[in-house]
């Protein structure tokens, strides 16, 4: 067996800022691996019609850089998705009205144009905020509020994620995903499915790989899952379309 404690995917700490990702940071975790999504970037980095038309089939506004993990990145996904929190001035506001205050929303800050419309994205351990900014919307002004979906709505008086509550432990879910993740890069990388499970499990896991059965049937099921997401899984993460039946996303027709 090849010597795979040195590559990027072996060490699971490196995975652990996953285990605090929403769905939408998820789909980009997944869509960033795909190879073809990759050579659309290398292709058309730069904005342009073949660029914008590349990023739709993805389910984006724009191209982003696959180099960038969730922390990082700020891919506009096609819609705006229920994440997005969708921010407007009150034109006739209550004494009581919320009030957008850029600085008391917690986290690190960051202002983007994804081609259509101005968005903060705010970040803390654990948590993403996301807000789409209407024009003419300025700190200090009353603010009314919109989610996609029929989420539900903040108390008045309130700018929406000002206050955090404590953050949880991570959930089986999130650490299936962290496990997705390690084994699908693992898998790219060309590691076979012992290796996979020696990187996520440890070695003791792995010294009865061929008479431990349930093991093996565990890598290849996540292994399984990480390329299902990574091609076209994806979009129920981000609130897509699907995909049509039998199509994988790298499949669409390329100039």
């Amino acid at each position: 067996m090849a010597d795979r404690a040195a590559e990027p995917w072996y060490p699971t700490a490196a995975y652990l800022y996953v285990l605090h990702l929403d769905s939408i940071a998820l789909a980009w975790e997944y869509l960033r691996r795909h190879p073809d999504y990759r050579l659309d970037w290398l292709r058309h980095r730069r904005r342009s019609q073949a660029a914008q038309e590349a990023a739709q089939r993805w389910g984006l506004r724009l191209l982003e850089d696959p180099a960038l993990d969730a922390r990082d990145a700020h891919p506009a996904w096609l819609p705006g998705h229920a994440a997005m929190v969708q921010l407007y001035p009150d034109e006739d506001p209550p004494p009581d009205a919320s009030i957008f205050a850029f600085w008391r929303i917690p986290g690190h800050k960051q202002l983007l144009h994804d081609g259509k419309r101005l968005a903060l994205i705010a970040r803390s351990p654990g948590h993403c905020l996301r807000f789409a900014l209407a024009p003419g919307l300025e700190d200090g002004m009353a603010v009314a509020y919109a989610h996609r979906g029929g989420t539900a709505a903040p108390v008045r008086g309130h700018v929406p994620g000002v206050t955090f509550a404590a953050t949880p432990r991570p959930t089986p879910s999130a650490l299936l995903e962290l496990h997705t993740l390690q084994a699908l890069d693992a898998t790219l990388a060309g590691a076979s499915s012992r290796e996979v499970g020696e990187g996520l499990f440890g070695a003791d896991a792995v010294a009865d790989w061929y008479a431990d059965g349930g093991l093996r049937s565990k890598v290849r099921r996540l292994v399984r899952r990480g390329d299902a997401l990574m091609r076209g899984g994806y979009r129920r993460l981000a609130q897509l379309a699907p995909l049509e039946k039998g199509r994988f996303e790298g499949d669409a027709k390329r100039p």
